[in-house]
């Protein structure tokens, strides 16, 4: 999963969850010196959320809701700043021509970033497009911002993607755990 997104792999199997006692490489979980064996993939955790998006468990209501609360309160303090920015421009008398480009710079880099941010909540995106479009995307902060407040009100921003990934991983391990049938040990042997 991670690999598309250029970030380190932090599902199941990963050598570095090994050193803080989740699974290894072959499915063990290491901690304190045991060595057992996990259950399967275990889930990505999320910003802001961790793992309890799976089970909608440790807090999970209250993390939305401060997700939701603290997007909207970053939204408006930066509407506040940029109104700030907007009329130090009008101070500066640069000009109507300045002044409609940048808050049209503002408005398009913001449907933009919100359109980028949501899109994101339901599939990987492109790591190098990503890169390209950073500048971008740190314009228009305010649309980003904007589209976790609305995503929180329904899901954990990203849980949609996380969650299809998970299922799709847990199923792929039940089959191959289930493929095998019988007890090996009786198997007849051919001669």
């Amino acid at each position: 999963m991670s690999d598309e997104t250029g970030t380190p792999d932090t599902t199941a199997g990963s050598a570095g969850r090994a050193a803080h006692g989740e699974a290894a490489p072959g499915g063990e979980v290491a901690q304190g010196g045991q060595v057992g064996r996990s259950d399967g993939p275990r889930p990505e955790p999320l910003r802001f959320f961790g793992t309890s998006w799976v089970h909608h468990d440790h807090g999970y209501a209250a993390r939305r809701a401060g997700v939701a609360a603290g997007s909207l309160a970053a939204a408006a303090v930066s509407c506040l700043v940029l109104r700030f920015a907007y009329q130090g421009i009008r101070i500066a008398e640069t000009g109507s021509f300045v002044t409609v480009l940048v808050v049209a710079m503002f408005a398009i880099c913001s449907a933009l970033a919100f359109r980028n941010t949501w899109e994101g909540f339901d599939k990987r995106h492109d790591p190098q497009r990503q890169a390209s479009l950073r500048g971008l995307l740190a314009i228009g902060f305010v649309g980003s911002l904007l589209a976790y407040f609305f995503r929180s009100l329904t899901e954990a921003p990203g849980e949609k993607l996380h969650r299809a990934e998970y299922e799709k991983a847990r199923e792929a391990h039940e089959r191959r755990t289930t493929r095998r049938t019988g007890d090996p040990s009786r198997k007849k042997r051919r001669r």
